[in-house]
């Protein structure tokens, strides 16, 4: 029995010898060829977007180092720590990526995934406001040719660029876009291609007080496609106002589209003193607004929600910088005399463009919008000063940055385009007919610099809007060629324009006698032109009492495909 155990105990021992003895080799071993090094995990860090990996070989006693993968940084590789390589004055570390070894520079490996941006100083080439937080709330504006001190970042793309790097001005700490800064100062300070668009813009001086057109950016702006938000190549609207009873009179204006070509609606989300529904954004800023809302949430979001599940594109409109209710409940915030005074135009009181407050308000009415309703678009109407002011005289604008007029309207249009785009949404504006003439208009309509930031541009040449002559109203076609020839000139002096899509006249001509009355035919001829000129983008029916009756009357025109 004992001579059993003793076997036994031999044949343990002999396995255990075995294993030590096979570990002792395999340690032997890695140490001889190099691979018994510690190990940790890393990131790859760049001041550029990219990172180059290198090959080691070595031949008949001679080494190289060859670039072999160029990969984004943030990439997380495995660190062999001890096993670094000298190469033409330069350190070396070995590293796994992807299960293959390579080398990299030694700066160029970080411990933590917050550090793998190595840039510490960066020149604004865009004028825009540094950003408190990643909800939008807006801080200074930071001017074209600033430096920012990098201090961080919020993520990094698919590419390795930064998102937003969170960034120091002077004494204050926010949000910036990677996209509006450069690494030289001296290229930052330069209008984009000065030889080409830059001196085409340049040329556009300031005549009538609403800024010169050199001092915009036209720096080519990428438009989205959203894979779950898919725009109409074209758009065939009808509008409805935010006026109560939505809920009950949607339907019919449904079953009235899907007898047509339409596809689309334009649904008002604030119009001036017509607040759609009573959204939260209101109680925080414009009390009086939700005082006045027309809609309870539930009765517009039925109305939204049927547009939807019928197929329909669902645009939402907002007046912007025309708002009886805001500037009421927040003077400081809107355009008045210097005697302190609000300044009453054309029947309205006007937040003033400038105020970054109304900015972020009416952002945030947008935001809440497309968070509750899902809209496809948000479009902004009253994207301007008021006009025929000039005569006027002790205006204050409460202007804090000192910006043109022309400035301040398209530095809102980028920051609503921005905030709005990550919520997967499109943004349009829309522009007086003037704004095709190419000049910057007196209230800071600029077509070319408004179009170089949204997603559709829809200007509003109302055939009665021209001139008194009959000529106008009576050549529906002919007035729309015309005008149509110079929008599309403007959409060339920029080489990612805006989708053109035009408001049409469909109402009947009001003011003279006799009354023009706007039909189908009158309403096909306005199309026609437009097509005829070249904006192709399909056509928005502004008639401001969204009659269905009316829309009925024009069906000849809605039953069409326009190419």
């Amino acid at each position: 029995m004992k001579k059993k155990v003793k076997v036994k105990s031999f044949a343990i021992l002999i396995v255990v010898l075995l294993l030590i003895g096979s570990g002792v080799y395999l340690f032997l071993k890695e140490d001889k060829i190099g691979f018994r090094i510690k190990k940790e995990n890393g990131y790859l860090a760049s001041s550029t977007n990219t990172v180059n990996l290198y090959e080691y070989k070595k031949e008949d006693d001679k080494e190289s180092l060859s670039s072999s993968l160029e990969v984004v940084r943030g990439e997380k590789v495995v660190c062999y720590k001890d096993s670094k390589l000298v190469y033409e004055d330069k350190n070396y570390v070995k590293i796994k990526y992807k299960d293959k070894d390579y080398y990299v520079l030694e700066e160029l490996l970080v411990k933590k995934y917050e550090d793998v941006v190595l840039e510490d100083t960066l020149y604004v080439r865009t004028s825009y406001n540094l950003l408190k937080d990643l909800n939008g709330n807006l801080l200074d504006l930071v001017k074209k040719g600033s430096s920012v001190e990098i201090t961080g970042f919020n993520k990094l793309l698919s590419d390795g660029s930064v998102d937003l790097y969170k960034v120091k001005v002077g004494e204050s700490t926010g949000y910036f876009y990677s996209k509006y800064l450069l690494a030289s100062e001296e290229e930052a300070k330069k209008n984009y291609d000065p030889e080409g668009i830059g001196k085409i813009h340049e040329a556009k001086l300031d005549k009538l007080g609403g800024g010169n057109g050199g001092s915009l950016d036209y720096y080519p702006v990428e438009k989205p496609t959203f894979t779950d938000n898919k725009m109409p190549e074209q758009v065939y609207a009808l509008y409805i106002n935010g006026s109560k009873g939505i809920k009950n009179s949607i339907q019919a204006y449904i079953d009235y589209a899907k007898t047509t070509k339409i596809n689309a609606f334009v649904v008002d989300i604030k119009d001036n003193c017509v607040p759609a529904y009573k959204s939260s954004v209101y109680e925080t800023y414009s009390p009086t607004n939700y005082k006045y809302a027309t809609n309870s949430i539930e009765d517009y979001k039925y109305a939204i929600d049927l547009l939807k599940e019928n197929g329909f594109y669902v645009i939402g409109r907002i007046t912007t910088f025309k708002d009886d209710y805001y500037a009421l409940d927040n003077k400081e915030n809107a355009i008045s005399k210097t005697d302190g005074s609000l300044l009453k135009h054309g029947g309205s009181y006007w937040p003033t463009p400038y105020s970054r407050r109304v900015w972020e308000f009416t952002v945030n009415l947008a935001k809440d919008a497309v968070k509750l309703f899902g809209f496809n678009e948000i479009q902004f109407d009253y994207v301007r000063f008021p006009d025929r002011i000039s005569s006027i005289k002790n205006i204050d604008f409460h202007n804090t940055y000192e910006e043109t007029k022309a400035e301040a309207i398209q530095r809102f249009l980028m920051y609503a385009t921005n905030e709005l785009h990550e919520m997967n949404v499109y943004v349009s504006a829309d522009v007086f007919g003037e704004s095709s003439w190419g000049y910057v208009t007196a209230y800071g309509q600029y077509w070319p610099a408004m179009s170089n930031v949204v997603d559709a541009i829809s200007a509003m040449p109302y055939v009665d809007h021209f001139d008194k002559n009959p000529t106008y109203w009576n050549n529906p076609y002919q007035t729309m060629l015309n005008w149509g020839r110079t929008a599309a000139l403007r959409q060339t002096e920029i080489k990612t324009p805006a989708v053109a899509r035009t408001w049409i006249t469909a109402y009947d001509t009001p003011y003279w006698k006799p009354t023009v009355v706007y039909d189908g035919e009158k309403l096909t001829e306005q199309i026609k032109g437009l097509y005829d000129a070249g904006l192709k983008g399909g056509y928005m029916t502004w008639n401001s009492g969204s009659n269905l009756t009316k829309y009925k009357s024009q069906f000849s025109a809605f039953n069409k495909i326009y190419e």
